[in-house]
């Protein structure tokens, strides 16, 4: 099984906008589980402690490294992360490992 976790710290938003756009980001990546194959499970932790200095983490699971590189260019998941995630992202950082 391979994990990918990626934090995003996201652009300069008045309260109101940063809840919503990580309420979209949240459902809308979360809303991916079962239509992307080996894709095993998916979690945006979206209400960080005061400590964090991030604001969204996602969580997620793939059969496979092939897997992962099918979900990266998958449709699916491109029109959610052009749409929900890239234009509102600061800084991103991502760890994919074999679990």
């Amino acid at each position: 099984m391979v994990k990918h976790v990626i934090l995003w710290k996201l652009k300069e938003l008045s309260k109101a906008e940063l809840a919503t756009v990580k309420a979209n980001i949240k459902e809308h990546l979360e809303a991916l589980a079962g239509k992307i194959p080996g894709l095993l499970e998916i979690q945006v932790y979206t209400d960080g402690l005061d400590s964090s200095n991030v604001d969204v983490m996602l969580d997620s699971s793939f059969e496979s490294e092939a897997a992962l590189k099918a979900y990266a260019v998958h449709p699916d998941h491109v029109a959610v992360a052009d749409t929900y995630v890239r234009p509102y992202t600061a800084t991103r950082a991502c760890l994919d490992f074999t679990v």
